[in-house]
């Protein structure tokens, strides 16, 4: 989860809630804006460690279920996806039927879908209730920052969403040592099980304090149409692209896969123009600045949640780091996104988005291009400098890109602009670890043979290594058969090694190469005229 604005709290003016349970309190505490703040606070917080904490537990995954690097994918994009194409039906979802009750069944739901996940006993249910799980998400963001904005006054209002926005903060930088701490000491499942605790939290506080209130003036269909076409179409793009890293780019099924994806995204269009109450007014993107941003916030998200998923495979699998370890050593990236984010509020508030958008960007660039550049055995002062670098571009990239968005909106669709925010950024983090996978994986597949030879290894047992253990290759596993004498199974722990470093290479390349692209486009943003709330508190 990133701390970005829903799809109520960015509209133009504060108001106060349209209902009429705003007399008199019938219990203590009921309706206090900063009890609220806490309730509302427990819920994203379970959002925000989920954030970072899959990552660490992703080496224990595949290992006790038998993953591949296609089914780590899944666990991560499954969650993104849905996210990505719920968030903003989520937040109509909050304005007419109440922000309170979405809250709550957001919070509900995703407190049982993590336990499920963690009892889930193959990869199949654990990808099911992911989907499940990023439902929830879906629900819970947008309706958490509409129930500040509906509680607070208009003077307190950015002290309480630059809350929101620290607790999320330092939940994505806690996350992975959390996760290190329990996938050593417990098991990975115990990763999920903690939301269980902080859902039950959440939910006694909210229901208590948490005031209802929707917005009565909140009317028009929802347009399914919308959601079942984007869904599909990201569906069959992420299908073919993992596809492509197993069989290769050639092979029927990413073909059909992207030829479908092409299909549903025209008709999705299609769809967005004649629908009344579209998912997505396409009339956003008249304006040059939004529709940069935008693309800004995909591409910036696409390196940027790609090397996350790729660093705790090289940390833990190559590096042979403990999960505490890994989730230590990850602390500068994700910790200084707490610093990152006030410094973007204010250089954007200064000069306007286009500084800190360009800046971030050529951060990103440089950390990738630096990345691409380590070894095996490259020791934690090759690392940490290009990991501060991550994470002062994803401050910067995100609080900048959401006043670029939401700003350049007309005031009337700020809301659906901070939805438009968020799904951008999932849909960044998805095409990211899956394009960055299918291409260590096709690296992989292409020089592993000659990796294998290269260091002793005979012609027809690196043959059989190559056919049947490519794919533990690219998680950065050495897949040593069982009986092997000691000489050679080091040849092919070496081996392995280089191949997925061959691997890295060529996707953090890529990677920084979107980047520099990116910062192109960043030249294009232009300060909008909509002020956004909290956004130099994000």
């Amino acid at each position: 989860m990133s701390p970005s604005a829903g799809t109520d709290v960015l509209d133009a003016q504060p108001q106060r809630p349209r209902d009429d349970s705003r007399g008199r309190s019938s219990r203590a505490g009921h309706g206090h804006p900063w009890l609220t703040l806490i309730a509302v606070a427990l819920g994203v917080m379970m959002v925000g460690l989920d954030a970072t904490v899959v990552s660490i537990a992703n080496p224990a995954i595949a290992k006790d279920l038998g993953a591949d690097l296609s089914g780590l994918q899944w666990v991560t994009n499954a969650y993104m996806l849905t996210i990505a194409v719920t968030l903003i039906p989520a937040g109509k979802i909050a304005d007419r039927f109440g922000r309170k009750g979405t809250f709550i069944a957001g919070v509900i739901g995703f407190a049982i879908a993590s336990v499920l996940i963690g009892a889930s006993g193959s990869l199949g249910m654990v990808i099911f209730w992911r989907v499940v799980q990023g439902f929830a998400g879906a629900l819970l963001q947008p309706a958490s920052l509409a129930i500040l904005r509906n509680t607070f006054p208009a003077d307190k209002l950015n002290a309480a969403i630059g809350i929101w926005g620290a607790t999320v903060g330092i939940s994505i930088a806690g996350g992975p040592i959390v996760a290190g701490l329990l996938v050593e000491n417990v098991n990975w499942e115990s990763v999920f099980f903690l939301n269980a605790p902080l859902g039950v939290i959440a939910l006694a506080v909210g229901l208590w304090v948490i005031r209802e209130s929707k917005d009565e003036e909140a009317r028009g269909s929802f347009d399914i149409p919308g959601v079942v076409l984007l869904s599909g179409a990201l569906f069959a793009l992420v299908w073919g692209l993992i596809k492509a890293g197993e069989n290769g780019f050639g092979d029927a099924v990413p073909l059909w896969s992207f030829a479908a994806a092409i299909v549903l995204g025209a008709v999705f269009v299609v769809n967005e123009l004649r629908a009344e109450h579209p998912l997505l007014p396409l009339g956003l993107f008249k304006s040059a600045s939004l529709s940069a941003a935008t693309g800004l916030i995909v591409l910036g998200f696409f390196g940027m949640f790609g090397t996350i998923f790729f660093i705790t495979l090289y940390l833990q699998q190559v590096h042979g780091m403990s999960p505490v370890d890994a989730g230590v050593r990850m602390l500068p990236m994700t910790a200084v996104f707490i610093v990152a984010s006030p410094i973007a509020g204010a250089l954007t508030s200064r000069f306007g988005p286009r500084v800190p958008l360009v800046l971030g960007m050529a951060f990103t660039a440089t950390a990738l291009f630096g990345l691409s550049r380590i070894g095996v055995d490259a020791p934690y002062v090759q690392l940490w400098p290009w990991f501060v670098l991550i994470g002062l571009a994803f401050g910067f990239v995100l609080v900048a890109g959401t006043e670029a968005i939401v700003g350049n909106a007309p005031p009337q669709l700020a809301g659906v602009a901070g939805g438009l925010q968020q799904t951008a950024a999932q849909i960044g983090g998805v095409l990211g670890t899956s394009v960055l996978g299918t291409l260590l994986s096709t690296k992989v597949g292409d020089v592993l043979y000659g990796r294998l030879t290269d260091a002793g290894v005979p012609g027809q047992a690196a043959g059989q290594i190559t056919d049947q253990g490519a794919g533990l290759v690219s998680q950065g596993v050495a897949p040593v058969p069982p009986g092997t004498s000691p000489d050679t199974a080091d040849a092919i722990t070496s081996a392995s090694h280089l191949a997925f470093m061959d691997g890295w290479e060529t996707s953090m390349t890529v990677a920084g190469a979107v980047a520099v692209v990116a910062i192109l486009a960043a030249l294009l943003v232009k300060r909008g005229q909509t002020p956004v709330e909290g956004a130099a508190a994000l």
